[in-house]
């Protein structure tokens, strides 16, 4: 055999070898499948926040070995589609419909997974999304009605509360988010025995916001962030709203949900754990 001959064979095992590679990798089974949920209607900043998630989440999809599909069909809350998934998403508002609301009820009940982002927990009464779901709200969530935000949408220093539950694992102690429109509640998260606050906004990030209006900017105070209810399956993302230029009308994107490092690994880790979580059956 000459030279010319082996170097043939060699380059065609290596060509073969890739192509089993590729293969391979493109039929593993993944670890879990997500179906995200979103309306993307009305509001820029949830817009323009859920285009990003569905891009990140399919990102992260193949680098972390699980499947993820999004839809703004909220019809398909319903248990035959959701038999299909393991980790149910909110990427903005909630199920409206009773049919729908009921069978997510069930399907966290019977051990689904569930996160939510921003806008998933507002309830105002009265308001387009009016607090009519005590389950969701009161017992669920744990946090009742919306009671105020912070504006303009700004970074705030974050502190991990719960460093040894496993969505925390390998967060610093604070860190900063990406800019973000945030929430407080009516009720005390830390008056409910379920209730595991992850994340809380720390001191040292106030004045936090702009305003102009001056109950927009938070002085003081404990506000939670992300949580989890041990009773579920589940966790509470208050992260999920950019910033848009309303003031020139260009509804252009002035900032990402997804631009913070240490924020971007909390969302994948607690994502991670809710994919674990499930497989085994246990929290």
């Amino acid at each position: 055999m000459s030279r010319l001959d082996r170097q043939a064979i060699i380059a065609l095992v290596f060509c073969l070898i890739c192509v089993v590679s590729n293969t391979l990798a493109q039929t593993k089974t993944p670890n879990f499948n997500v179906i995200a949920f979103f309306t993307a209607k009305n509001d820029q900043a949830h817009i323009s926040y859920v285009h990003e998630a569905n891009r990140w989440f399919s990102e992260a999809a193949g680098r972390y070995n699980f499947a993820y599909d999004s839809t703004n069909n909220w019809d398909n809350l319903n248990a035959d589609f959701l038999a299909n998934y393991q980790i149910v998403l909110f990427l903005d508002t909630r199920p409206e419909k009773p049919a729908q609301r009921e069978a997510f009820q069930r399907y966290m009940e019977n051990g689904g997974a569930w996160m939510g982002f921003h806008f998933a927990g507002f309830a105002l009464t009265p308001s387009a999304y009016p607090q009519n779901w005590d389950w969701y709200h009161n017992q669920f969530l744990g946090s009742g009605s919306y009671k105020s935000n912070t504006w303009r949408p700004t970074s705030a220093i974050l502190r991990v509360d719960d460093r040894k539950h496993p969505a925390t694992k390998g967060l610093p102690t604070t860190f900063s988010s990406a800019p973000n429109e945030w929430y407080c509640w009516t009720n005390d998260l830390r008056a409910n025995p379920n209730i595991d606050i992850l994340v809380s906004i720390d001191s040292t990030s106030f004045p936090l916001g702009t305003g102009p209006k001056p109950h927009e900017i938070w002085h003081s105070g404990y506000y939670p962030v992300v949580w989890t209810n041990k009773k579920y399956r589940m966790l509470y993302v208050n992260m999920g709203h950019n910033d848009i230029d309303y003031e020139n009308k260009t509804n252009k994107e002035l900032s990402s949900t997804f631009s913070s490092e240490a924020q971007n690994k909390l969302i994948i880790t607690s994502l991670l754990w809710l994919g674990r979580a499930s497989k085994s059956g246990r929290n």
